[in-house]
């Protein structure tokens, strides 16, 4: 992996998200209570053996820029080589934001030639999962391939928001369709489809020259998916390589958190008695910078008052929050979180610095950073009062209540509580 340079694309905008993303970059977003989506892209470079990356930002960075600088620097020593540089955009070769993936790459080859890597391996910083890419680095040597692709088995109704490959008996691919409306199926296997994970490694010199090719194309939306990749597939060795799971024998977990619901469930899934992403595993950890807070506490239990003793169920409850007599039962508490006396948090999501004011009540909700829900308010309860009340509530009925303008919507709210 010492030839191996990682360039981490971590710009996206994340507008499905809002307005989780309102302040922050997609990569950036909280996940799991203690990390940020771009954890888990950072921790399968580390575990995997990737010392030298570049993380690629565009969009409101600060708070990435800040997670990185806080969290991820001290995994790196500078006297062996090792870097995490977070690079904005420079316009070091026109005026213009990042046109595509592909164009967000070739704005910064200056940064990409001076490390001299053999090898390039390109990845998306809002995906969660976990994968060794040396593995894949050494699939991709065995085959002397110019490109190789991170191949995933979807349905094809999944397959339609992906590129989808056709490959032959050795795993070469023979064709690509990017977010086909008609995908077609794996050979023999109709109810799946092999799509695009957005991973490649690229044999440095081919990328820097396909990149030099498609910069000059005046139709091109520099885009490896749309452009970049169809055009080598006939001409140079491209491969797919599947995707192995780290922790998991059938198919593997990969979710792509870009819209709320999405996010919601893949939230959800790490609260299950056995999730299908396992982050309590040793082998492959997912690390991230975490606060000097406190351990998290209970209590009220001593009053015999059996309605104000502080539980959580079934849930995730990080470091520094304190169930004060309330109850939270299928849910994760981001850092610092308090839950007051007869307060009851179910199925949902809180981001650091929530309080849940006395008697109020939560359900199926994503309540973001430094919210304040005031005493005996109901979020989740009646839809139809969330939508009036201005907040926002997606397709699935969860509500979503931002630091702005939906923490101010909230204190209009407040009732007379005892």
């Amino acid at each position: 992996m010492r030839d191996c340079l990682a360039v981490v694309l971590a710009g996206g905008k994340g507008s499905r998200l809002e307005p989780l993303t309102r302040d922050r970059a997609k990569p950036a977003v909280p996940f799991g209570g203690a990390y940020r989506i771009v954890d888990f892209v950072l921790s399968n470079c580390l575990n995997s053996g990737l010392r030298q990356l570049l993380v690629l930002t565009q969009y409101k960075a600060m708070s990435l820029d800040r997670h990185i600088n806080l969290g991820w620097r001290r995994y790196f020593c500078s006297e062996l080589g090792e870097f995490i540089d977070v690079v904005p955009p420079q316009q070091r070769i026109d005026e213009n934001w990042y046109q595509g993936t592909a164009d967000a790459v070739y704005q910064n080859i200056y940064a990409i030639e001076k490390v001299r890597p053999k090898y390039v391996v390109i990845l998306a910083g809002d995906h969660i999962y976990k994968m060794d890419y040396g593995q894949m680095l050494e699939f991709h040597k065995e085959n002397n391939s110019d490109l190789t692709i991170g191949a995933l088995r979807v349905t094809p109704q999944e397959a339609r928001q992906f590129g989808v490959m056709q490959v032959d008996t050795e795993s070469r691919i023979a064709g690509f369709q990017e977010k086909p409306a008609q995908p077609l199926t794996i050979p023999g296997d109709p109810s799946h489809c092999l799509a695009s994970m957005g991973i490649y490694i690229f044999n440095s010199r081919f990328l820097f020259d396909k990149l030099l090719e498609d910069a000059n194309s005046p139709t091109s939306t520099h885009d490896f998916g749309r452009d970049l990749i169809p055009s080598v597939i006939d001409t140079h060795r491209v491969f797919a390589f599947p995707f192995r799971d780290e922790n998991r024998k059938g198919d593997a977990y990969w979710r792509d958190v870009g819209t709320l619901d999405a996010y919601y469930e893949a939230n959800m899934d790490l609260v299950a008695v056995d999730p299908l992403l396992n982050m309590y595993d040793s082998h492959w950890p997912i690390r991230a910078f975490q606060p000097n807070l406190p351990p998290p506490k209970f209590v009220f239990r001593s009053t015999g008052d059996e309605d104000r003793c502080g539980m959580a169920m079934d849930s995730i409850v990080c470091l520094g929050s304190i169930v004060s007599g309330g109850h939270v039962e299928h849910s994760i508490l981001g850092p610092n979180v308090r839950v007051n006396s007869y307060a009851r948090v179910e199925d949902s999501i809180l981001l650091k610095d929530v309080d849940i004011g006395r008697r109020a009540r939560v359900r199926r909700a994503i309540i973001d950073k430094g919210v304040r829900i005031p005493p005996g308010v109901s979020v989740g309860y009646d839809m139809d009062e969330d939508i009036a009340n201005g907040f926002n509530v997606t397709e699935s009925g969860i509500v979503v209540i931002s630091s702005g303008e939906g923490a101010e919507k909230l204190e209009l709210l407040q009732p007379n509580v005892a």
